[in-house]
């Protein structure tokens, strides 16, 4: 048995097995397989193995329990059950047995993001709701491919048109041009694989025309993803080389905010780490309630936050504390990234049912109201966040907060990076307040600075109270010209006079002793001086 090196799954409603066909009319021979997942009534009996058969050139079968995946071959899920793939067998499972809403195709999709990441490759057909939509998020994420037929000539255009929502499609193509991409793909990514020699030399090339073109800056991002990521816009577009690819990008606008998309993939979940939520919702939300002085605020920045998961599901854990002593408490979560496009899909909060199901059935009832076949958070969540573009190598950063959640984003820069944007966050931490980091993330250029609270959930308290900071680190994005900048900006305890002029030691001990936070600009935004 020879196993495939890619396995393309195609996810498309009961209605769409003319484009399935079409698909299949386009396909050659060429050592990959394929698994059509169609939405179909679990008393509908299929002729579509008998149907496809006539329009393509492979094997087509009839998916059974623990089936191996083989090269040539067109697997197609049973009408009344559910399919996922592991160690490259195919199971199933009978749909009555799932309380969820019956969504196989962002079920497969998922399986095979785990399975196969990088060789992965999903497709998008016609048809009603969103299912698929969180499917290629997973591929996305593990570096597959997406291609999502054009929903303007679609009699169907809802699946398709919110799997291309997301960001995350690499192809809009017709059923008919969809093979074509797919062998392009495959062929070039192993050309890629070969050509090293010169990497180097032309990714930082890339990565300049990226930084002159746009407000982004990916040179301390790690080398590895950025290269992994760039190669695989490359054969995209059928490009053989990074040579080639660069001197396509510098005449392609529309390429440079693509790869950049790319690098920005955003992914989160309500939820994410339950055990680490739970831990906040026991140990940190209660101790940081408890620590509030009369009138204070409860402030909180979740940088890059993405579509917006990680923000309510920290509103919930507060929101059901607001009780007794704190109903009344003003609690402000600002919620940043650097991509526009997620912030408004986090500013809607409207979320699909697969989405929201690692919420309670009592939270949902309580935080979340139906919509369609989706669900919007209830104003008393949508209140408490304060959604904003920011860019956590070039922007200031908040400050004065009680926490700062910052998860699964350091982890793709390069350690000089991390620093910067550790300390960024040491300094925009309250004495006492809190870091929650990703699993994978360690804080270890402040960690003289920092107390483990939990080790296993990556969350630190900070200990520091007397802040000094470097401006370079707080510069505004480079298109605003910068008249004047600082070097540094240090804070001056009571007493320590220094080369400090008395008003500035005056101002300083007012702030100090009001408990307030002055920021001061000048007329082009630039942070010239904070007291606190």
């Amino acid at each position: 048995m020879q196993e495939p090196e890619y396995i393309i799954a195609i996810g498309a409603s009961a209605g769409g097995l003319e484009e399935i066909n079409i698909f299949f009319d386009h396909t050659p021979l060429d050592g990959v397989s394929y698994v059509v997942v169609q939405h179909l009534s679990a008393d509908f009996k299929s002729r579509m193995s008998e149907v496809i058969s006539k329009h393509s050139k492979l094997s087509v079968e009839q998916a059974t329990e623990g089936i191996p995946v083989e090269c040539n071959r067109v697997y197609l899920i049973p009408n009344d059950k559910y399919m996922t793939i592991r160690d490259n067998k195919l199971f199933l499972t009978p749909k009555e047995k799932v309380s969820s809403p019956h969504l196989s195709i962002n079920t497969f999709f998922q399986s095979l993001a785990a399975d196969c990441g990088r060789k992965a490759i999903a497709v998008v057909l016609s048809g009603l709701g969103s299912d698929g939509a969180e499917g290629i998020i997973a591929i996305k994420k593990e570096g597959g491919m997406v291609i999502a037929r054009e929903p303007e000539t679609s009699a169907f255009p809802s699946m398709p048109s919110k799997s291309i929502s997301t960001g995350m499609v690499d192809f809009i193509l017709e059923p008919a041009r969809m093979p074509d991409a797919i062998e392009d793909y495959v062929k070039y990514e192993g050309i890629l694989k070969l050509d090293t020699a010169e990497d180097d030399k032309y990714l930082t090339q890339i990565i300049n025309v990226i930084k002159d073109r746009s407000p982004l800056d990916f040179s301390d991002y790690k080398s590895s993803t950025i290269l992994r990521r760039t190669k695989r816009r490359a054969a995209y577009n059928n490009l053989g080389t990074l040579k080639d690819y660069h001197n396509f990008l510098r005449d392609t606008p529309s390429e440079i905010e693509a790869l950049s998309k790319d690098f920005l993939i955003s992914v989160t979940a309500f939820f994410r780490d339950p055990l680490a939520f739970e831990y906040l919702e026991e140990h940190v939300v209660p101790r940081m309630l408890e620590r509030l002085l009369p009138r204070e605020e409860l402030k909180i920045w979740v940088a890059g936050c993405a579509t917006g998961e990680e923000v309510y599901s920290i509103a919930i854990l507060i929101c059901e504390q607001l009780v007794d002593a704190y109903t009344d408490v003003v609690v402000k979560i600002f919620a940043t990234d650097i991509d526009n496009k997620v912030l408004v899909h986090a500013s809607k909060g409207l979320y699909s049912q697969e989405v929201i199901k690692n919420v309670s059935a009592e939270r949902l009832d309580k935080y979340f109201i139906a919509d369609g076949d989706s669900y919007r958070v209830k104003p008393v969540l949508r209140k408490l966040a304060i959604f904003a573009q920011h860019d956590l190598v070039k922007n200031p950063p908040y400050c004065n907060m009680h926490m700062i959640s910052c998860r699964n984003l350091l982890i793709y820069m390069a350690p000089v990076l991390q620093k910067k944007i550790f300390g960024m966050m040491l300094f925009g931490l309250k004495q006492d307040g809190y870091l929650f980091l990703g699993l994978s993330e360690n804080p270890m250029p402040i960690i003289k600075n920092l107390e483990t609270v939990s080790k296993v959930y990556k969350i630190y308290r900070n200990l520091k109270s007397k802040r000094s900071v470097s401006f370079d680190a707080f510069s505004m994005p480079e298109t605003i010209e910068t008249r004047y900048r600082p070097s540094v900006v240090a804070a001056v305890a009571p007493g320590d006079v220094g080369n400090f002029a008395l008003s500035d030691i005056m101002h300083e001990n007012l702030a100090h002793e009001l408990n307030y936070l002055v920021l001061c600009i000048d007329e082009q935004q630039n942070v010239i001086e904070i007291l606190w």
